[in-house]
């Protein structure tokens, strides 16, 4: 594999404005919890209004090998450390930048769940891995651990709200729905709600690799398990629908994602995002009528974390716009580039 295809990737991850205003605490948690190369865990979380959160999964690659677990070659598929600037929720703008006045959660309390073990957070494994020199590397798959343990702190000082948005960039999104079903569980008297950024478009060709080097099967819920893990990423949507039938499930996707079409070629799919994205799709809203979804044009990567959050239009729909929708409770519209055309300029 040519991991060339992900220094676009790591240029977003790296390249990142300075911090802003104090807004946030950093919560190292201990216990069982650890960054890949052992480094401490931290997570963030701001307090505003304690009966609306936000609890956010972000992003920053993946790692399943030698190859791509190795933090030595340059530039490396994953984040390996809590400390760097992109785990810091200060860093980012987009319903981050609690400054705005646009910002649909701008008055929300925020737990920023911090990501830094490459296996979409839900890995429960220390896994040795032979790195392209024949030596070993170690990599502390604990994304279940970290996970749950800004779950419980989220609980214990946000155990009364009310309103719950349960959202994931990137890696995160991928995350995402298992997360709103255990938020479901933990906060029985919220009503959550679901939005996954930036992950709709992958296959399962070669998903059940990843899966077993992170040890899914033996850290998912139990509802989680078994029944659809053959449909890959999106089969973990199907199992929360089926669990959690009452969380209004949604995703964004930029038709041309770069940075999806290039962990999907290395996971041995398509360089052709939009039909899988749109296959995908249609899987989820047969098992879900509430399931929604904006698809953008461009090749952009996220958009929870971004400033154009506030900008991007289709069909003279504007994100920010579709998002408050979701969050106040209301049905958005499902939106879509294909009705005008996915390789048109963005509005």
């Amino acid at each position: 594999m040519r991991l060339s295809l992900f220094a676009l990737l790591i240029s977003l991850v790296l390249a990142l404005p300075a911090l802003a205003a104090d807004a946030w605490e950093t919560i190292a948690p201990g216990g069982e919890t650890s960054c890949a190369l052992g480094t401490p865990y931290t997570f963030h979380a701001r307090r505003a209004d304690p009966e609306k959160v936000v609890v956010f999964f972000n992003g920053g690659g993946a790692c399943w090998a030698g190859q791509t677990c190795d933090p030595s070659v340059d530039p490396t598929t994953y984040v390996p450390s809590a400390q760097m600037g992109h785990n810091d929720p200060r860093t980012h703008k987009g319903i981050f930048d609690l400054d705005n006045p646009a910002n649909p959660v701008g008055d929300w309390s925020m737990v920023f769940v911090s990501y830094c073990t490459g296996d979409v957070h839900l890995g429960g494994i220390d896994r040795a891995y032979t790195k392209p020199d024949g030596s070993e590397i170690t990599i502390r798959h604990r994304g279940h651990a970290n996970a749950h343990a800004a779950l419980n702190w989220m609980k214990e000082n946000f155990g009364s709200a009310k309103e719950i948005l349960v959202a994931g960039s990137s890696a995160g999104a991928i995350a995402s729905p298992i997360y709103a079903g255990v938020v479901a569980k933990t906060h029985p008297d919220a009503r959550v709600r679901h939005l996954g950024d930036g992950a709709g478009g992958y296959g399962a060709e070669n998903v059940s690799t990843t899966l077993e080097a992170w040890d899914l099967s033996n850290s998912l819920p139990d509802w989680a398990i078994g029944q659809n893990m053959e449909k890959g990423f999106t089969g973990l949507y199907l199992n929360a629908i089926a669990a959690f039938p009452d969380i209004p499930f949604a995703q964004y996707d930029a038709a041309h994602d770069r940075v999806q079409i290039q962990f999907a070629q290395a996971l041995g799919g398509s360089a052709e995002l939009l039909p899988q994205l749109m296959e995908n799709r249609q899987t989820i809203a047969t098992a879900a009528a509430s399931f929604r979804s904006y698809t953008a044009r461009g090749a952009e990567h996220t958009i929870l974390r971004a400033p154009y959050l506030y900008s991007y239009s289709v069909n003279g729909t504007v994100f920010k716009d579709w998002l408050g929708e979701l969050v106040s409770g209301d049905a958005p519209e499902t939106i879509t580039c294909a009705e005008t055309g996915c390789d048109a300029a963005l509005e």
